[in-house]
C-alpha cells in the first residue's frame, strides 16, 4: 500500500468494506466525490471472507487492507453477548461491535495512515458534528450508533445518509460494482446456537401471572420478553413471556398482552453524544424495529406518554429530538 502519496483535494478517507452493496456504494460515492479512498476489511470471525470486498476495491482502483480483529471480536462481542444472557438480559451485539470493533479500529488505522476521515455504509446523517436519522427511515441505523462521541463524529462520514435503499442499489448498477450479496450484513455474525450447556442454565417451571404451573422451560436465556412463539406450552394459548425470574428459575407468562405494557423505565450509563445531559420532552426507541415513542426524560428515568410493549432489559434505549440522536443507554 502506498501511504506516502499526496491525498486528493477533499482528503483521505478510510472506508469499512464488507463486500456488500451498502459499504461498496459508500466507497464508490466517496471516490466519485474526489476523496482518496482506502478500503478496509475487518476480520471478525472464522467465516469472515474479504474476497468480495477485495473485488470491489479492485474495480474502484482503490487501495485495500485487511485487519484482523478476531480476538477482540470474541472478547467484546461474542463473550459479551453470552455474559448478558447469563445475567438474564437480551444483549445488543451490533451496538458493541460498533463501539468496540468497527469504529475503534477504523479510527486507529485512520491515525496510522494519516487519513482525514473514516466512513461506513451505515444509513445515518452527520450535520455539524451531530448525528441525525437517515433519509430512508426504514433503513435508518442510528439506533446502533448511540455510543459515538462528538469528537468521533467530526471524523466520520456516512455517504448513504441522503439516499434510499432503492437509490443505493441503483448506484451499485451505475458504478458497475461486482456485488453478489443481496444485502449488506448489519449483523456481523450469527450467535452460536445457545444450548443450555453453553450458558449453564437449566430447565424450570413456567408459571402464569397468578402462580399456576403450566409447563417447563428449557433455560431462561432462551426466551425474551414479549415472546409468543416457541414457548411450547400446548393446550390453551397463546401465551406471552412477561418476566424471567432467575432467582427461582421460573418463566412468567400471560395470555394478556396488557401485562407487557410499561409506562416507565430506567436506562443506565447514558452516553450523551454532545457531552451535555438533556432533560425534557423527547422520543425514545426501545428496540431497532420499534417506532419512536413520545416520552419525557429526567436523569436516567424515562416516562412514556403511552405505555410501551415488551420493554426488555439489556436492549438499547436511544433518545431522539427533532431527528437528532441525543444519546442512548442500556435498559435496566
Amino acid at each position: 500500500m502506498e501511504n506516502n502519496r499526496p491525498a486528493c483535494r477533499r482528503g483521505r478517507v478510510i472506508v469499512a468494506m464488507s463486500g456488500g452493496v451498502d459499504s461498496s456504494v459508500a466507497a464508490a460515492v466517496l471516490k466519485s466525490r474526489r476523496y482518496d479512498v482506502i478500503g478496509i476489511f475487518i476480520l471478525m470471525h472464522k467465516n469472515s471472507n474479504p474476497q468480495d470486498a477485495k473485488m470491489v476495491a479492485k474495480k474502484l482502483k482503490i487501495d485495500f487492507k485487511i485487519l484482523d480483529a478476531r480476538k477482540e471480536f470474541r472478547k467484546w462481542v461474542i463473550d459479551y453477548a453470552f455474559k448478558e444472557y447469563k445475567l438474564g438480559n437480551t444483549p445488543n451485539p451490533c451496538v458493541e461491535c460498533n463501539r468496540r470493533i468497527k469504529f475503534k479500529f477504523l479510527l486507529e488505522i485512520m491515525a496510522q495512515l494519516k487519513a482525514d476521515y473514516i466512513a461506513t455504509g451505515h444509513y445515518a446523517k452527520i450535520k455539524k458534528g451531530k448525528l441525525f436519522i437517515a433519509k430512508d427511515i426504514k433503513k435508518d441505523q442510528t439506533y446502533f450508533l448511540w455510543t459515538l462521541k462528538q469528537k468521533q463524529l467530526k471524523k466520520i462520514l456516512f455517504p448513504l445518509g441522503d439516499y434510499t435503499k432503492k437509490q443505493v442499489r441503483g448506484l451499485a448498477e451505475k458504478f458497475k460494482l461486482p456485488i453478489n450479496k443481496k444485502e449488506s450484513q448489519d449483523m456481523c455474525f450469527s450467535m452460536p446456537h445457545r444450548s443450555p450447556d453453553s450458558i449453564g442454565t437449566k430447565s424450570g417451571d413456567i408459571l402464569t401471572t397468578d402462580g399456576k404451573i403450566i409447563g417447563q422451560h428449557k433455560g431462561l436465556f432462551l426466551y425474551t420478553i414479549g415472546q409468543r412463539k416457541g414457548i411450547e406450552i400446548g393446550g390453551t394459548g397463546p401465551y406471552y413471556v412477561i418476566r424471567k425470574d432467575f432467582k427461582n428459575n421460573t418463566l412468567i407468562v400471560s395470555q394478556s398482552q396488557k401485562d407487557l405494557l410499561q409506562k416507565e423505565m430506567v436506562v443506565k450509563n447514558i452516553n450523551w453524544l454532545s457531552g451535555k445531559l438533556y432533560s425534557g420532552k423527547c422520543k425514545i426507541k426501545i428496540r431497532s424495529t420499534a417506532k419512536l415513542a413520545d416520552a419525557i426524560i429526567k436523569n436516567n428515568r424515562i416516562i412514556f406518554n403511552k405505555p410501551q410493549r415488551a420493554i426488555t432489559s439489556g436492549q438499547s434505549a436511544v433518545i431522539y429530538r427533532k431527528g437528532e440522536v441525543l444519546g442512548g443507554g442500556k435498559i435496566l
